[in-house]
């Protein structure tokens, strides 16, 4: 039997050179294409159709688009009665694009599970430069002036792809989904893309849609490509998350 063949795309190949996303492998799940750059061309044009990049240092550039789609819409998100009560007692406070580098840093540290990381210097470099063009942005947790949590994604339109997340103290990467999903709402997002589906994200409100589905949300909500720059500029305290 013949393997499955993916589509390879070379860096002069133009941003729109993915193949349609019914070509996506079933096993492993969304496996579309490798090769590339991680140009922001090429990455807005990807998170634009419901494709992303994910692999190791050891790995050409790997692009996926699975099916089912994990997303979150920003009015579902679930927060637990135990967590608003730890949030009261929280001094905890949250900024928004104060510090980019250092929270893909940390979500790009070793984790104890894993002894490799998918965000290889090549992709801090990439996301790093589509923060200084406003498409990048990082939702910070601090505590007595020391970054304890975090995330980062890319905003286009009036959609918000989540990158990835990171915890230094319990709690804080919830708090940061916590802040940047009142900020979306306030600002009539139409979905939060948490890419693949677990346990943890389901239990806050997440679900699965079917790709197709995901991809004509995306073309609604991305269109026209639009970076999105009102971000708050002071830190918020957690009472201000609670009553948002």
């Amino acid at each position: 039997m013949t393997a499955p063949q993916i589509t390879w795309i070379s860096r002069d190949d133009p941003p729109e050179a993915f193949p349609d996303l019914s070509r996506a492998l079933k096993s492993p799940n969304g496996l579309l294409a490798a090769g590339g750059d991680l140009s922001p061309e090429r990455l807005l044009h990807a998170y634009e159709h419901a494709i992303f990049p994910w692999f190791d240092d050891r790995q050409p550039i790997l692009w996926w688009s699975p099916d089912p789609r994990c997303v979150l819409h920003p009015t579902d998100l679930h927060i637990s009665r135990r967590f608003r009560r730890e949030l009261r007692k929280s001094r905890v406070r949250v900024s928004f694009n104060h510090s980019f580098s250092d929270v893909i840093a940390a979500c790009g540290g070793p984790r104890q599970q894993h002894a490799d990381t998918w965000i290889t210097p090549g992709m801090i470099e990439a996301y790093n430069t589509l923060h200084r063009l406003d498409w990048a942005h990082s939702v910070e947790v601090w505590l007595e002036g020391q970054l304890v949590g975090g995330m980062y994604g890319v905003a286009i339109g009036r959609a918000f792809f989540g990158e990835s997340m990171f915890s230094r103290l319990s709690n804080a990467s919830k708090i940061a989904l916590l802040a940047l999903c009142r900020h979306l709402v306030k600002h009539d997002f139409a979905v939060l893309d948490c890419q693949v589906a677990s346990p943890h994200l389901m239990s806050l409100g997440a679900i699965e849609m079917p790709r197709r589905k995901f991809a004509a949300l995306l073309e609604d909500s991305c269109t026209p490509r639009i970076a999105f720059t009102d971000w708050p500029v002071e830190p918020l305290d957690t009472a201000r998350l609670l009553h948002d």
